[in-house]
């Protein structure tokens, strides 16, 4: 058993190593000013996918392809024909043979094995821990005064967010009464729409999953930020210039929530976010259909191994 477990460790590592090279590759497209946040935000599915899935589509169109020469070299698992592989991305190359892993020393085993037991208690208690807080989150809210539909106040929360995934509510502050509704919950709907939630709680337990690696922690502060961002933009894009600047304040005056697993209408980046919404631009059919080209052709170009 140990030695199974040693092995998903040892494919977990290179699994994250990639995984890590990707997302800050992410990190640096997300900074060009001309892409939209609702379409940058597709991205993040290319670091997920390299942490989650083991095996990849090899093609000589990937970017691992030129980093192969340097470092990684891919192990193939499955070759139904000459022009189609799949493979695994193995970066460390501490093994002579694989399926079993055989390694070039044999303490290397052994350091898998203990490094692999560690991160199963660790993965396990930190999912334990999110599923508590989701629990305890939608607990803290059951006791909420129904306002129409789906939304509720209440006075045990300090911002307007959404809760829960398959029944979600929106939960607006008490203190908030007498304030106009009509951004938030604009806002709050279109989290809905867009199953945020359900994103952020993936990438909660993606992160929970490489937890020993910083960076999964980085990408996903990043990722969430990103969700808002997004979210911003779709809230306001039937919005003239007028409105877009009474949402902004609206903005200003709601403080951010202290739940990790909602998504909340104020808070993190909120200069961001009032910048973002002051200078949205539609898209025009023209240019969506070349941004969603770009963001297929970045995707398929780091989702794939070596060719």
């Amino acid at each position: 058993m140990t030695a199974v477990i040693g092995e998903i460790c040892y494919w977990l590592i290179n699994m994250s190593i990639v995984a890590s090279f990707m997302g800050l590759i992410v990190m640096l497209l997300r900074k060009i000013r001309f892409i939209p946040r609702r379409v940058s935000v597709f991205l993040w599915i290319i670091p997920f996918l390299r942490m989650t899935v083991p095996v990849g589509l090899n093609s000589p169109y990937s970017l691992m392809s030129l980093v192969s020469r340097f470092t990684t070299r891919t192990v193939t698992v499955y070759q139904p024909s000459d022009d189609i592989a799949f493979s695994f991305s193995n970066s460390i190359r501490a093994a002579e043979s694989y399926s079993p892993i055989t390694y070039k020393v044999n303490i290397l085993g052994t350091v898998f094995s203990v490094a692999g037991m560690i991160w199963t208690v660790v993965s396990l208690a930190l999912l334990i821990a999110l599923t508590i807080i989701y629990v305890s989150t939608k607990n803290a809210v059951a006791d909420s005064r129904l306002l129409e539909s789906n939304i509720f106040f209440s006075d045990k929360v300090d911002s307007p967010a959404v809760y829960g995934i398959i029944r979600p509510k929106i939960i607006i502050p008490g203190s908030y009464k007498d304030m106009e509704l009509k951004y938030i919950i604009r806002h709050e709907k279109t989290h809905i729409k867009r199953l945020d939630n359900l994103w952020r709680i993936i990438g909660f337990i993606t992160a929970s999953i490489h937890w020993f690696n910083p960076l999964s922690w980085v990408f996903l502060k990043a990722f969430l930020n990103d969700l808002e961002l997004a979210c911003d933009e779709m809230a306001v894009s039937g919005y003239d210039k007028e409105e877009r600047k009474e949402y902004a304040r609206t903005l200003l005056s709601c403080s951010g929530s202290k739940s990790l697993l909602v998504s909340a209408f104020g808070g993190a980046k909120v200069r961001t976010r009032i910048e973002n919404v002051l200078s949205y631009k539609k898209m025009t059919a023209f240019s969506a259909l070349g941004f969603a080209l770009l963001v297929v052709v970045i995707i398929f170009t780091l989702i794939t191994n070596a060719g």
